[in-house]
């Protein structure tokens, strides 16, 4: 490939102040794509920036639990915490999905990668915002991803991410992701705070899929996680979390978010 600039310093959950950089860096060369190849980090990266300057998007997935190759959504650290951007301008104009680039995947990457996808399709699933049609992109891509984990198949983790990212894409999140955060914003990776903050949430909103994605967390391994900072103010950051609150098929108070935060750190 000629004429191209590569950037290859994306961090794990990345800073607004990444991609405004890149498109500082950007902004006086002529081309017409942009190309996010990598991770969920690297592609919400790719995505943002091609949004803000009028860029055609290509994503290459590389691991298989974001979904973000197919999503209108963009997560970036605003002030060290997260913020999901929504817009129809960061969908992907063209998505390249391939298992090949799973194979030789570290089975940390893995496990992260495709619990992510395995909570974002299960709350999508219950969501308000959840239709006939998100629910059956939701169930099949569980049904595919459960499988593939169990059975180490990689074409149905890559199927069942891409079918996650269509069905969540159009539906929401809820709670599992809004307590997920803060776990993040002290450095625990995305997945592995999933599995234990959708494992809660979907207890308490008695989802069907509570059982089969506790049995996957099991299977997986995750280590126990725990807070740094106390519980009332992990609190105090993720009521305020309304894009996915609102969205949880049950009401939900500081102080469920408390007893729910306390059952993760036993």
């Amino acid at each position: 490939m000629e004429n191209q600039t590569v950037f290859d310093n994306v961090e794990s959950n990345p800073s607004l102040e990444t991609a405004e950089k890149i498109i500082t860096d950007l902004q006086n060369l002529n081309f017409s794509h942009i190309v996010g190849i990598g991770g969920g980090s690297s592609m919400d990266v790719a995505k943002y920036c091609a949004f803000k300057m009028n860029k055609a998007k290509i994503m290459i997935p590389t691991t298989f639990g974001s979904g973000s190759e197919v999503t209108r959504i963009s997560v970036l650290k605003v002030g060290n915490k997260k913020k999901s951007f929504h817009d129809d301008g960061i969908i992907a104009d063209i998505a390249i999905v391939d298992s090949h680039f799973i194979e030789n995947s570290s089975n940390e990457i893995i496990k992260n990668s495709v619990i992510d996808a395995c909570a974002q399709c299960t709350e999508a699933y219950d969501s308000k915002l959840a239709n006939m049609y998100t629910k059956f992109l939701c169930n099949a891509a569980f049904d595919l991803l459960e499988d593939g984990i169990i059975t180490k198949n990689y074409e149905k983790i890559v199927m069942g991410s891409l079918l996650d990212g269509l069905g969540f894409g159009n539906s929401s999140t809820t709670l599992g992701h809004a307590l997920s955060y803060v776990y993040s914003n002290e450095g625990i990776s995305h997945g592995h705070a999933l599995a234990f903050t959708t494992s809660v949430a979907h207890k308490f909103n008695g989802s069907k899929f509570y059982e089969r994605f506790h049995n996957l967390v099991t299977k997986l391994d995750f280590p126990k996680i725990s807070l740094n900072q106390s519980l009332e103010n992990a609190a105090a950051t993720i009521i305020p979390d309304k894009k996915h609150l609102d969205n949880n098929p049950k009401h939900v108070t500081k102080e469920d978010i408390i007893k729910l935060l306390e059952s993760i750190n036993r």
